[in-house]
C-alpha cells in the first residue's frame, strides 16, 4: 500500500469519526454511529499494518517479502480483539455497561503506556526520526506515559467500584489530599527532569511510570460511585489526550485525529455533567462527595408523616389516571427492572393513558445510563425525554411513578441553602398531582440526605425490590 493510499484511509477514518459523533447525538441515529466508528476503525488499523518502517512496511521487508513473526502477531492481535469484543457485546448485561466502559477505557489508556514504554528507548538510538526534533518527541512521549497510566489506574478503580468488587463510598484516609499533592508534585518534578535532561534515563523513566500509576489509584478512591459518570468521561478524555499524544509519537494520524476527538467531546461531556449537578469537577474530583458523616445528626431532616401504599392501591391511582411519566433511577439499574417498567407501560398504553420518561442527565452511574437500560428493553425513543423537556409537564401530570431515584428528584435542591445537592437541577416531580416512589427502604441517596419528597401529601412510598414490584404493579394494572 503506497503513502497517498495510506493518508487516503487515514483522511476518510478521520471523516468516519467526526460523522460518528454527530450520529450519536441523538439515541435514533447512535447505533449507526457506532456501526461507522467501527468501520473507520477498522480501515485505520489495515491502513496502518502498511505504514512505511524506514524503507519497508511493518508486514514486509525490503525484498517485499512478508515478516512472518509480525504477521502472526498482528493475526493474533486482531483474533483475540475481535473475540474479545465480540464476547464483551453479546455478554455483557446492559446494567453492566458502566463497568465495561471504565475497563475498556483503562486498557485504552494502558495500552497508550505500553506504546510510551516501547518508544522511550528508540528516543535516544540510531533509528529515530529526524524530520522531529527530540525535545517535542521525548516531551510528547512522556506525557502520554503519566496521562495513559492515569486513565489506566483510575479507571481500573472505577471498575472494581461498579463492580462492587470494593465499596462504591469514597475512601478516604488521613491527609490524603496532602499526599495526592505531593504525588502531583513528585509527577511534575520528575517529568521537569527528564525534560531537562534529554538523555535516556529508564530509572527516572520507570519511577514516573510508578508515579503515575499511584496517582491514578488515589485520585479516584475517594469518588464516590454515583459520581462515576463524571469520572468515567473525564477519564475517557484522558485516554484520548494520551492517544493523540502517542499518535504524534509514531507519526500516525488517524490515532492522533481520532485522540483529539475522544479527548475533546470527552471533556465537553464532562463539564455539561457538572452543570448538570451544579457542582464544580474540582468538587467531584476532590470533594469525596458522598463519604459517611459519622458527625452529622439524625434529626435534621425533613419531618413529616410518609404514606406506604400496598401495589394493589397504587394500581387503582395508575388505572384513574390520564398521563403517567416514569422517572427511572438508578435502583432500576440494580434491580435489572427495565423490561418490567417497559411491560407497565405497555399496559397503561393499552388503557389509554399517555406514557413519558423523564431523564436526568446524570441519573445511573455512566452518561446516558438509563437511555441505554431503556433501550435494551425496546422503549420508544419518543418517549423519553430530558430535564428541560419534561420539567413544564409535570403540573399537568397525573402521576409521576419514580423507579429508584433520589437526589435527582429532592426538592432540597431548590432552596435549602445548606444542602450538599443546593443549586443542582432536578425533575420536578413533586409538582405532579400524584407521586409514587418505588423505592426498597427510606435510605437515603448518594448525599447522603434526606429526600423531601418522600414526605409530601402528595407522595406514595411503594416499598420492596424495583423488579418484584413493578411486575406485581403490572399484573394490578392489566387485573383492573
Amino acid at each position: 500500500m503506497t503513502s497517498d493510499l495510506i493518508n487516503i484511509a487515514y483522511l476518510v477514518t478521520a471523516v468516519t469519526f467526526m460523522l460518528a459523533l454527530k450520529l450519536m447525538n441523538g439515541p435514533k441515529t447512535a447505533r449507526k454511529g457506532n456501526i461507522l466508528a467501527a468501520v473507520g476503525m477498522g480501515l485505520a488499523l489495515i491502513a496502518t499494518f502498511f505504514l512505511p518502517e524506514g524503507n519497508h512496511s511493518i508486514l514486509q521487508n525490503e525484498a517485499g517479502e512478508f515478516k512472518s513473526i509480525n504477521v502472526l502477531l498482528l493475526g493474533l492481535a486482531f483474533v483475540l480483539g475481535s473475540i474479545g469484543g465480540a464476547w464483551s457485546a453479546r455478554k455483557v448485561q446492559m446494567t453492566a455497561m458502566p463497568q465495561m466502559v471504565a475497563l475498556f477505557n483503562g486498557l485504552g489508556g494502558g495500552a497508550v503506556a505500553l506504546v510510551a514504554l516501547v518508544e522511550y528507548p528508540h528516543l535516544f538510538g540510531t533509528m529515530t526520526n529526524e524530520t522531529m526534533p527530540l525535545g517535542v518527541r521525548l516531551t510528547t512521549t512522556v506525557l502520554s506515559l503519566v496521562i495513559g497510566c492515569i486513565s489506566f489506574a483510575g479507571s481500573m478503580i472505577a471498575f472494581a467500584k461498579l463492580q462492587e468488587l470494593m465499596t462504591g463510598r469514597p475512601i478516604t484516609w488521613p491527609g490524603q489530599k496532602i499526599i495526592n499533592l505531593g504525588l502531583f508534585i513528585g509527577t511534575i518534578v520528575v517529568i521537569a527532569l527528564l525534560l531537562a535532561n534529554a538523555t535516556a534515563q529508564p530509572p527516572m523513566f520507570y519511577a514516573l511510570l510508578g508515579l503515575s500509576l499511584i496517582l491514578g489509584v488515589t485520585l479516584v478512591l475517594p469518588i464516590g460511585g454515583a459520581d462515576m459518570p463524571v469520572v468515567i468521561s473525564l477519564l475517557n478524555s484522558f485516554t484520548g489526550c494520551a492517544a493523540g499524544l502517542a499518535g504524534f509519537v509514531l507519526g500516525n494520524t488517524a490515532l492522533l485525529i481520532g485522540g483529539g476527538l475522544v479527548g475533546a467531546s470527552g471533556l465537553i461531556l464532562t463539564l455539561e455533567m457538572c452543570k448538570a449537578m451544579n457542582r464544580p469537577l474540582s468538587n467531584v474530583i476532590f470533594g469525596a462527595f458522598g463519604a459517611v458523616d459519622t458527625t452529622a445528626s439524625s434529626s435534621g431532616g425533613p419531618q413529616g408523616t410518609v404514606r406506604s401504599y400496598s401495589v394493589e392501591d397504587a394500581a387503582i391511582i395508575f388505572a384513574s389516571a390520564n398521563n403517567v411519566v416514569i422517572v427511572p433511577g438508578y435502583g432500576m439499574a440494580v434491580a435489572q427492572a427495565q423490561h418490567v417498567v417497559k411491560e407497565l407501560a405497555a399496559k397503561l398504553m393499552e388503557k389509554g393513558i399517555d406514557v413519558k420518561y423523564a431523564i436526568h442527565p446524570v441519573a445511573g452511574r455512566m452518561p446516558g445510563h438509563m437511555n441505554v437500560l431503556l433501550a435494551e428493553a425496546d422503549v420508544d425513543y419518543d418517549q423519553l425525554y430530558d430535564l428541560e423537556e419534561i420539567n413544564p409537564m409535570f403540573p399537568e401530570t397525573d402521576v409521576a411513578l419514580v423507579i429508584g431515584a433520589n437526589d435527582v428528584v429532592n426538592p432540597a435542591a431548590r432552596y435549602d441553602k445548606a444542602s450538599p445537592i443546593y443549586g443542582m437541577p432536578i425533575l420536578d416531580v413533586d409538582k405532579a398531582k400524584t407521586v409514587i416512589v418505588s423505592k426498597r427502604s427510606m435510605n437515603p441517596g448518594f448525599a447522603g440526605i434526606e429526600n423531601e419528597l418522600f414526605f409530601e401529601p402528595n407522595t406514595i412510598m411503594v416499598f420492596g425490590n424495583a423488579k418484584q414490584t413493578i411486575a406485581k404493579l403490572s399484573a394490578a394494572v392489566d387485573s383492573i
